[in-house]
């Protein structure tokens, strides 16, 4: 309860505070390539429930959003270069994480599609079981595996992250990945492939 109730808490003050930047990414996305603001897709919540994620579009129209995005990527646009390396893409999550759908911290909410850069596409029942053990818990904006694991590491390695959040987790540990995470978007490092906090070895 007192995740929750400090997930409505500061959702609520982030989308006041932050309300001029929605209104700036609008009218810079519009004139990027004029598309759309804002990209909705279906996520993986709790339980295995899905969901309609709220981004501000980072990608060309009609891109293919089903493959994780490479580095480099041409169907980024140059608004949405930007908006991914400080994660400004994802500020409208605010709303589903006060609406419950996504909590601050949890594994990354993922796409029932999505398919890896470097997966070879087959049937994997390790990888399914460590997913369904991650669906334990409500999916966050931030979390283990999206500050401490390497971008392009196969899925399994990042689940394995997930699950040491879910034994591990906290209400102290999860206002320490907060903090972390305001330093990577504060560095503009979230698009990094390696170390996002600038260090040796990263330590939880």
């Amino acid at each position: 309860m007192l995740k929750r109730g400090f997930d409505i808490a500061l959702s609520a003050f982030g989308l006041i505070l932050s309300s001029p930047l929605w209104l700036l990414f609008a009218v810079l996305i519009k004139l990027d390539d004029h598309g759309p603001v804002f990209y909705l897709a279906e996520r993986v919540g709790r339980n295995g429930k899905t969901f309609r994620a709220f981004k501000f579009r980072s990608m060309k129209v009609g891109a293919d959003k089903t493959v994780q995005a490479a580095e480099d990527d041409p169907r980024v646009t140059r608004m949405g270069k930007f908006l991914r390396a400080t994660a400004m893409d994802e500020l409208p999550q605010l709303l589903n994480i006060f609406l419950g759908d996504m909590s601050f911290v949890g594994p990354r909410a993922l796409l029932p599609s999505e398919v890896e850069i470097h997966g070879s596409g087959q049937h994997d029942e390790v990888v399914e079981d460590l997913f369904r053990r991650r669906c334990a818990v409500t999916p966050g904006l931030t979390g283990v595996a999206q500050i401490f694991a390497p971008r392009d590491v196969p899925r399994r390695k990042k689940f394995r992250y997930d699950l040491f959040y879910i034994r591990k987790q906290n209400f102290w540990f999860d206002l320490k990945l907060i903090f972390l995470s305001f330093w990577i978007t504060f560095r503009g490092r979230w698009e990094t492939r390696e170390d996002k906090l600038g260090q040796t070895k990263s330590h939880v």
